[in-house]
């Protein structure tokens, strides 16, 4: 069959490469891809949230399902589009309707449907600029951190973490009144701070049953030691090595299904990834958030480890038969490290030359945020490459990883150099 991906990023090209080994794949191709993808897929140039352009490359590549790698033209309705479409509503898309995809579009509509189904999470209230003077007041019930949260998508960096009351209220302001993120933060969402750990767990359902994907868990902070300014993720190892059968069952009975339970009831139809972020509190997990897509640089950790041929799990997940699927996983350690342009997250060059793939033969690298010019490999974005290597556990994986990172160079490339110091 001809599969289409939409995106650009490490996730997409993780996604193409495990494609690509299936049996049952014709032809690959990524809108609008980078230049990992161009060395194994077609790439089109066009941007994930023009509609009616992936309409005509549907139509002119015969694509028989479409799988949606970012969350943004989830959150847009790309998978509504194709349903209310003569032409395209019986061509599958991997990615959640418009309304559940809601629950990443929104702070404040994933706290009401965690509240809603009983899901544990922080205490929180979500305010306004009418409401700016309730939110000083919410504040000031708090104990340090703050944590205030824009609303909609703000790329990730929508989340702020203070440590004074004063900064956290100027802060709050600033969002809401001055529009620090854009209409993401027209309403802010104030939490409770939660202390512990940080994983990610993956969720594969078809609606009706569903698939516990491996755990994960990335590094936000662009500084080692986990200090700085945070970032898209610089790294991620997989599974998680404190997540042990006790834990993980708690994530099952209070956690997921209740999520894929809660979306029946709200009839929210989804048929896709669920990326639920949780932290470790005194042993008990919260969910920090819902994204409706899987992560990235998590991606590059979960993606491998999966042994199944991925055409076959969305065939499956299409038809609404994913418990007839027999999830097999390699039982290694994944560990993926991102390499940055100088100066990410803030400033940054691109179209800087990146030479070395050729050296790497102990992992794999994926391409984040690259692009050919004249046949070379630049950068063309802040996070630009993942390094992805197996080990028996995660330190092994990890050398493997930064041995191969050394190979690589581009001028004032970054990364960090102590992922898994806190496990």
């Amino acid at each position: 069959m001809n599969i289409l991906i939409l995106g650009a990023g490490g996730r997409e090209h993780t996604l193409a490469w495990k494609l690509k080994q299936s049996t049952k794949l014709t032809q690959l191709f990524v809108a609008p891809g980078n230049a990992g993808t161009a060395s194994i897929a077609v790439n089109l140039n066009i941007g994930v949230n023009d509609f009616d352009s992936i309409k005509n490359a549907v139509v002119d590549h015969n694509i028989d399902m479409v799988v949606v790698g970012p969350e943004d033209p989830l959150v847009n309705g790309v998978h509504d589009f194709f349903l209310n479409d003569e032409t395209l509503k019986n061509i599958p898309v991997i990615g959640p309707q418009k309304a559940a995809a809601t629950l990443e579009g929104s702070k404040d509509f994933a706290k009401e449907f965690m509240m809603r189904h009983n899901i544990p999470t922080a205490a929180y209230q979500s305010f306004t600029s009418d409401t700016l003077e309730d939110g000083y007041k919410f504040l000031e019930t708090l104990k340090a951190p703050y944590v205030l949260k824009a609303d909609g998508l703000a790329a990730g960096k929508g989340v702020l973490i203070l440590n004074n009351l004063q900064e956290a209220k100027d802060e709050l302001k600033t969002m809401l009144v001055d529009a620090k993120f854009g209409s993401a933060s027209t309403t802010v969402v104030i939490e409770e701070f939660l202390d512990g750990i940080e994983l990610s767990v993956f969720v594969l359902t078809d609606g009706e049953n569903y698939k516990v994907l491996p755990t994960a868990k990335d590094y936000k902070r662009i500084g080692e030691g986990d200090t700085g300014l945070n970032t898209g993720g610089m790294g991620a190892i997989s599974p998680v090595p404190f997540a042990n059968k006790e834990f993980m069952d708690k994530i099952h009975t209070r956690v997921v299904k209740p999520t894929v339970e809660g979306l029946k009831k709200d009839d929210l139809p989804y048929k896709g990834f669920i990326f639920i972020g949780l932290i470790k509190v005194d042993n008990d997990p919260k969910v920090i958030e819902y994204n409706v897509r899987l992560g990235d640089p998590e991606t590059e950790v979960v993606i491998p480890r999966i042994k199944n041929d991925l055409v076959e799990v969305f065939e499956a997940v299409a038809n609404q038969t994913l418990n007839t699927i027999d999830l097999e996983l390699d039982e290694r350690t994944a560990t993926t490290v991102m390499a940055v342009s100088g100066g990410y997250p803030e400033a940054y060059e691109k179209g800087i030359e990146i030479s070395g793939f050729e050296n790497v033969n102990d992992a794999t690298v994926f391409h984040a945020g690259t692009t050919l010019k004249n046949d070379t490999v630049v950068t063309a974005g802040g996070r630009v490459l993942a390094v992805t290597a197996f080990g028996n556990d995660f330190k092994e994986a990890l050398e493997k990883s930064y041995e191969s990172m050394e190979k690589i160079h581009f001028d004032k490339m970054y990364y960090r150099k102590d992922l898994g110091f806190d496990l």
